[in-house]
């Protein structure tokens, strides 16, 4: 495996898809330019709207929209590998959409699909959420490789499942595109985040949303890269922006080899 450097890109999406397809485009350019190979972008990149309900009136048939024909185009032209955080596809429930994640390859092609498999649901008397009023759940672990790289595909709350990861081994690269509330994302995002680094003994990708969305809702953000020892590599604390890192593939090796835990699994 040969050295990558990638992009996690962070945004503060809100209910205007045209202007969040204007502004993932703008840092997936902006990824490019710092060398990046891969870029991936967060979860509900397109649209962050008023309702739940909202991003019914935006699912698009697999293969069709203008949100697959952004992602399509921005992996063509600039030449890149991009996790497309994820956009609502339809669903054989009516009502329904699944929460979809998309990697294109450089020749603009779709490459994966993973729907994401848990769906968050959290009320503690101030803030209420219920992904499954308007969420179909997938139900199949999803990886893809991107050159000599194994990625496996997850989404945001698919982070407090470490089964779905261990599903991946061996993988090079984890991704979690997300939009982790603050209230949860205070406490739990960074921790969660470099457990499953270190216990899959991988890099982690994590691009999120990240600041106060129009609809008055405020995402944890910290956008991060993290390493197979569970260093922090890079980061964006709040508001849009692009955090890079190499994959390293002597750093993988050194790991794994002087702790060779994935071997000593038993159960």
């Amino acid at each position: 495996m040969s050295a990558m450097k990638i992009a996690a890109c962070q945004m503060v999406s809100g209910p205007d898809l045209g202007a969040n397809l204007v502004a993932a485009s703008r840092l997936l350019e902006s990824a490019v330019a710092q060398g990046a190979q891969l870029a991936a972008l967060p979860e509900y990149f397109c649209l962050m709207g008023h309702h739940d309900s909202d991003k019914l009136a935006y699912a698009e048939t697999l293969g069709h929209g203008p949100i697959q024909a952004m992602l399509s185009r921005a992996a063509r032209e600039l030449r890149l590998w991009i996790i497309g955080g994820t956009l609502p596809i339809k669903a054989d429930t009516p009502d329904r959409v699944r929460n979809t994640t998309l990697v294109f390859s450089p020749s603009g092609e779709v490459v994966a699909r993973y729907d994401k498999i848990h769906l968050f649901a959290y009320d503690n008397g101030r803030e209420s959420y219920d992904e499954a009023r308007v969420l179909e759940p997938g139900t199949q672990p999803t990886a893809f490789d991107a050159e000599q790289l194994r990625v496996g595909l997850s989404v945001c709350y698919d982070l407090r499942f470490p089964e779905l990861y261990r599903a991946y081994n061996p993988c090079e690269l984890l991704a979690v595109p997300a939009a982790f509330t603050y209230t949860t994302g205070e406490k739990h995002w960074e921790l969660l985040l470099r457990a499953r680094a270190v216990e899959n003994q991988c890099y982690v990708i994590a691009p999120a949303q990240g600041g106060k969305h129009e609809n008055d809702r405020r995402t944890w953000g910290h956008s991060m890269i993290v390493d197979p020892w569970g260093e922090v590599l890079a980061v964006v604390p709040e508001g849009e922006g692009v955090a890079c890192a190499d994959i390293d593939p002597a750093r993988l090796a050194q790991v794994r080899q002087q702790l060779p835990a994935l071997a000593h699994r038993k159960l």
